[in-house]
């Protein structure tokens, strides 16, 4: 397959500061895996606080001191299986 080449993509995408690493994608390498878009999704929840805000809708009444998990990550779990295409939810685990 010829790549297309545009003078619309950018050479660089750097995303916002994790921890102390910062994360820079460039599109010059091979394809390395195709779970790689949900670094993209995962970026725009931030930014637009999608997962977030849905959790707000939901009254968490499960014992506080026995939460490993906040409804806000399982909301954003199940989300992003859905958009990577991981519907039966037997991947979470891994």
């Amino acid at each position: 397959m010829t790549p297309i080449t545009s003078d619309c993509i950018p050479e660089q995408f750097k995303f916002e500061q994790v921890k102390s690493c910062p994360v820079v994608v460039n599109f010059k390498g091979e394809t390395v895996t195709s779970d790689a878009g949900l670094t993209l999704i995962a970026e725009l929840d931030r930014k637009r606080e999608i997962t977030s805000r849905l959790a707000a809708c939901f009254k968490d009444y499960r014992d506080q001191n026995r939460v490993q998990h906040s409804v806000r990550s399982l909301i954003a779990q199940r989300v992003y299986g859905l958009v990577m295409g991981y519907e039966d939810i037997n991947d979470h685990e891994t």
